[in-house]
C-alpha cells in the first residue's frame, strides 16, 4: 500500500519562503516528483528528483524551488523561495505509476 503524506504548505507573503515535505512508504521508488494545482488551472509539473540525484524543474520556478530527497526516509522535500502569488496552488507529492498524495495548500499573498 502505497502512501504519500505532504506537510508543510501555508500562507506568506511575496518573497517569501516555505519547505514542503512527502513521506512515502510502501515502495522505493525511483523518481518522486511535485505538481500543483492552482485556482481554475490544470494540475501542472513542478519539479522531479530520481533516486540517483537528478533533478528536473518547470521553468516558471527555475532558480527559485530546490527539489531535494533522503533516500534514507523515502522522503522529498521542496524549497520555495521568492514566492510569488501566482505560485498559489495545491501541491501533490506524485509517485509512478500515478500515485498521488492528498496535496498541501500554499497561499501566497501581495
Amino acid at each position: 500500500q502505497v502512501q504519500l503524506v505532504e506537510s508543510g504548505g501555508g500562507s506568506v507573503q511575496t518573497g517569501g519562503s516555505l519547505k514542503l515535505s512527502c513521506a512515502a512508504s510502501g515502495s522505493i521508488f525511483s523518481i518522486m516528483g511535485w505538481y500543483r494545482q492552482g485556482p481554475g488551472k490544470q494540475r501542472e509539473f513542478v519539479a522531479s528528483i530520481t533516486n540517483g540525484g537528478r533533478t528536473s524543474y518547470a521553468d516558471s520556478v527555475k532558480g527559485r524551488f530546490t527539489i531535494s530527497s533522503d533516500n534514507a526516509k523515502n522522503t522529498v522535500y521542496l524549497q520555495m523561495n521568492t514566492l510569488k502569488p501566482e505560485d498559489t496552488a495545491v501541491y501533490y507529492c506524485s509517485v509512478p505509476p500515478g500515485y498521488w498524495g492528498q496535496g498541501t495548500q500554499v497561499t501566497i499573498s501581495s
